[in-house]
């Protein structure tokens, strides 16, 4: 066993211990497929990740460093958390990406592009941004959707569209009409259980724009929707949430409630902002119902490619024997 350079973080929040963990080994060589995932189950955090260098192919198309995601039961092909959790460990532990602006990530689905912009409510000044994959969607049949509707708890005038969504994990997306709809919904995780393996869908996520959102440079909530979303003190008006988002995924033989999810928020953001159901800007939160307070930032630039930010912070470093 070697003595491996480690880190954990928390992503997509800037204060410690209120987003989503992750295990990073920022040194994977020689490592098995085995050991990656056993040493991923002992951590017992949804996802831990290698970084590795890249493979030749991808050094020569630009790939700064190469990652590899585990989650406790299996390697996965992309994970937006994991991605910008690695960068920022990569980028603190010394990495110096080729361009100062973007670092390219390589992972199973191919080469990421990170960006790095400045942003004074960061806590180191700059914000990580992944540009989201390629999405393939479609309508779900009236059944499905009927069947994942209630085992969400959600009633059909609640609901204003839904959809399959894929950008590597196979995930289904609801709109619904409040964010209160949101985080008042209790779900069947039994029904779950059984329905999502069934249909081939990793995780179901159900989010809701603010009304006034769409109207570019207008935060204004009521009170209710204040309560909802949960203001954040201090924060810039583009910190503040428009768009309230739960997320459920198989994880097993059980489905359980992620933090903050961004390969959801991702898939998300582009079918919403090309239905015109979100604007291109915006921020989402998600983790409100376990007790912590994520927030996603999502941009569209002039070439339609939406960007997922979010701060990452190290709660731990060290060495792990490995």
């Amino acid at each position: 066993m070697t003595l491996r350079p480690f880190k954990q973080v928390d992503v997509f929040t800037a204060v410690p211990y209120l987003g989503n963990g992750l295990a990073v080994v920022l040194d994977g060589a020689g490592l098995s497929d085995a050991q990656m995932q056993n040493f991923a189950r002992w951590t017992n955090l949804s996802e831990t990740t290698f970084l590795l260098p890249p493979t030749p192919d991808a050094a020569a198309a630009g790939a700064d460093y190469q990652v590899r995601i585990f989650a406790p039961g299996y390697e996965m092909p992309f994970a937006g958390h994991p991605t910008l959790g690695s960068c920022h460990a990569w980028l603190q532990a010394g990495g110096v990406p080729r361009d100062p602006q973007q670092v390219v990530q390589q992972c199973k689905a191919g080469l990421v592009a990170i960006r790095r912009t400045a942003n004074a409510s960061s806590p180191e000044g700059q914000r990580l941004a992944f540009a989201a994959p390629a999405l393939t969607r479609r309508a779900p049949t009236p059944e499905l959707g009927a069947a994942l509707a209630g085992a969400l708890g959600l009633q059909h005038r609640q609901i204003i569209a839904a959809q399959h969504l894929c950008n590597g994990p196979q995930h289904f997306g609801f709109l619904v009409d409040d964010a209160t709809t949101v985080q008042a919904l209790e779900p069947d995780f039994v029904a779950l259980a059984r329905l999502l393996p069934q249909h081939g869908i990793s995780g179901v996520g159900v989010a809701a724009v603010q009304a006034d959102s769409a109207v570019p440079g207008l935060i204004g909530r009521s009170n209710r929707e204040a309560r909802a979303f949960g203001s954040s003190a201090g924060a810039s008006p583009m910190d503040e949430p428009q768009v309230e988002v739960r997320f459920f995924f198989v994880t097993g033989p059980q489905v359980t409630e992620d933090p903050v999810t961004g390969s959801f928020n991702a898939s998300m953001a582009q079918w919403l902002i090309a239905e015109g159901h979100a604007p291109t800007r915006y921020t989402a939160a998600q983790g409100q119902a376990l007790g912590v307070q994520g927030r996603v930032h999502i941009a569209q630039d002039a070439k339609d490619q939406v960007w997922v930010g979010g701060d990452v912070v190290t709660c731990i470093e060290g060495q792990v024997s490995i």
